[in-house]
């Protein structure tokens, strides 16, 4: 793989880690923001969105080390001269 496709794959891989934490904190934040006879949760924005974003990022640059790991581990077994 290219190192061009390998940005662009952890780029992928990182916005992806984004979209999972907001659709986290979207699910959570249902009818969390206005309750009947009660005054806005601003916690819910100002706390929980930036946590579940930056925990998406996390996520994602760990899958990502992750797969490198095995990837580099598997092409050093593969390049390995043949034993005589």
């Amino acid at each position: 793989m290219g190192q061009r496709a390998q940005a662009a794959a952890g780029c992928l891989t990182v916005t992806a880690g984004v979209v999972a934490g907001l659709a986290v904190w979207y699910v959570r934040a249902q009818g969390r923001v206005r309750r009947f006879e009660q005054g806005p949760d601003w916690s819910v924005f100002y706390a929980e969105l930036p946590l579940l974003v930056l925990a998406g990022i996390a996520a994602g640059l760990g899958v990502w080390a992750v797969v490198q790991g095995a990837r580099s581990r598997l092409g050093s077994r593969r390049s390995a001269p043949p034993a005589p």
